[in-house]
């Protein structure tokens, strides 16, 4: 009988974000007609006097609050280490640190970042791209290239690839990002969340609302940018 006391308090302080949300649970339209006074209504289901359900005192609501954020919180920190690709890695150079750094926040959607690369393929011929990095975390495997194995690379495929040599010139839009090519401003990239645009022009005083930009120094590529965009969630 214990453990379905336990069990019961447990699904209470998930289901109400406030002590008061829950008294207020226990309060019927009769309660408040008879009472004319929500706080003395509120007084009486915590003495236990009124309510239609299990009493619960405030202290044991904290403490079981308290008690459950911080499961929440030692689940995600455990489901991170795991979902990480860069978790538990030996990161040997700026540019996979910078996004080692970034991964997190890009899976969960906290942020939105793009990755400007300039470099040699595999026929040692110069190209260059956007990359959109929550994208492609959530399409590829990135544990080998936070281990080394892989260089990444941008393909015809992401926001925006250009081939130097065969002049071959690709753009598309990706869950994140719409593609704005035609304009006197240059390449533009309009956020689908928030609908801010990040403009990559390095001559830009900046890159847009809430964006940053920032150059990595690495010997592993000609050039590296990234682009991160901070989402305003809607409330």
């Amino acid at each position: 009988m214990e453990e379905e006391g336990s069990s019961g308090a447990d699904n209470i302080v998930t289901e109400f974000a406030t002590y008061e949300d829950f008294l207020d649970s226990q309060i019927t339209s009769l309660d408040l007609y008879y009472l004319e006074d929500e706080e003395l209504a509120r007084q009486l289901v915590e003495l236990g006097y009124r309510g239609s359900g299990e009493v619960l005192k405030r202290e044991e609501f904290e403490a079981r609050k308290q008690a459950a954020e911080a499961s929440r919180l030692s689940k995600r920190i455990s489901y991170l280490k795991m979902a990480l690709s860069s978790s538990g890695k030996d990161l040997k150079n700026t540019f996979l640190r910078a996004l080692g750094q970034r991964e997190d926040g890009n899976r969960s959607g906290k942020m939105t970042s793009i990755i400007f690369i300039r470099d040699k393929n595999s026929r040692n011929q110069e190209i260059s791209g956007y990359i959109d990095f929550a994208h492609r975390l959530k399409t590829e495997d990135f544990e080998p290239y936070f281990a080394g194995k892989k260089r990444l690379l941008p393909r015809p495929s992401d926001l925006s690839f250009y081939n130097w040599e065969t002049q071959t010139s690709t753009s598309n839009p990706t869950p994140n990002y719409q593609v704005i090519a035609e304009n006197a401003s240059g390449l533009l990239f309009k956020n689908k969340r928030d609908r801010k645009i990040l403009n990559v022009d390095p001559k830009a005083a900046t890159p847009g609302d809430n964006s940053n930009r920032s150059p990595i120094d690495t010997d592993q590529y000609i050039q590296v940018v990234i682009y991160d965009h901070i989402t305003r969630r809607k409330t």
